[in-house]
């Protein structure tokens, strides 16, 4: 026998064992340098983006524009064409394409006139506006486009003014009205304190409402649905 010591051979049990393991880290290292390059969990959280978008910030709970053509959830003044077109109503209430509420009872709906002011004194033009209130214990829904909505100003039995002797372009909007929801105009309605007729709206001369304490009425009326009573004005 030589000076050197012969290796003992292991049992193939031992070479197979060894084999496997580091298959098994081949496998793993293999795997994770497929994960770095792959990156699948950008794709998902694409998808995720992609399926659950984020909300849209909460449409205030206004009515639309005056002298819009089309219905628009943010209400801005129009500048030239508050004078003679009703105010469209928007967004929440909720617009919806296929409402599957059934459509208010006006009994469940109150309607109010509303005034910036309640005195005006020479050269203050009043703003107008509305305020809807669903008073019914179920969602549902109504026409609050420009051709469902009316301005009326009276002075005792005589009409001085109403905004679709003027109006252009009436539109339908359905919206939703929650139950217990109440909106209002963000964007009044101004009367230039003339008479309006429907001969006369592009006339610069038309008759000026008398001031001096005078009395005014507002009644209004959308979807069908009439003001119970009117909001009343003093104009100096």
């Amino acid at each position: 026998m030589s000076g050197e010591t012969s290796r003992r051979r292991l049992p193939p049990s031992v070479y197979r064992r060894r084999r496997i393991v580091l298959l098994l880290a081949l496998v793993a290292i293999g795997a994770v340098v497929w994960l770095l390059i792959a990156q699948p969990w950008s794709g998902a959280a694409a998808d995720r983006t992609e399926a659950d978008p984020a909300p849209s910030p909460a449409a205030a709970t206004d009515l639309p524009a005056a002298g819009a053509t089309t219905p628009t959830p943010s209400l801005t003044p129009t500048p030239d064409a508050t004078a003679d077109a009703a105010p469209e109503t928007s967004a929440t209430p909720e617009a919806t394409a296929t409402p599957t509420a059934k459509p208010c009872v006006s009994r469940d709906i109150a309607v109010e006139p509303l005034t910036d002011l309640e005195t005006y004194e020479p050269g203050q033009n009043p703003q107008l506006s509305i305020r809807l209130t669903n008073n019914g214990s179920a969602d549902c829904t109504l026409n609050v486009g420009t051709s469902a909505q009316s301005f009326t100003i009276m002075s005792g039995t005589d009409i001085w003014w109403r905004s679709t002797d003027c109006q252009t372009e009436p539109s339908d909007m359905v919206v939703l009205l929650a139950a217990g929801q109440s909106v209002s105009s963000a964007a009044p309605l101004t009367w230039d304190r003339t008479r309006s007729a429907v001969g006369t709206c592009n006339d610069t001369d038309r008759q000026v409402a008398p001031g001096g304490g005078a009395s005014y009425h507002l009644s209004v009326e959308i979807g069908g649905i009439a003001s119970t009573q009117s909001a009343q004005m003093l104009l100096y």
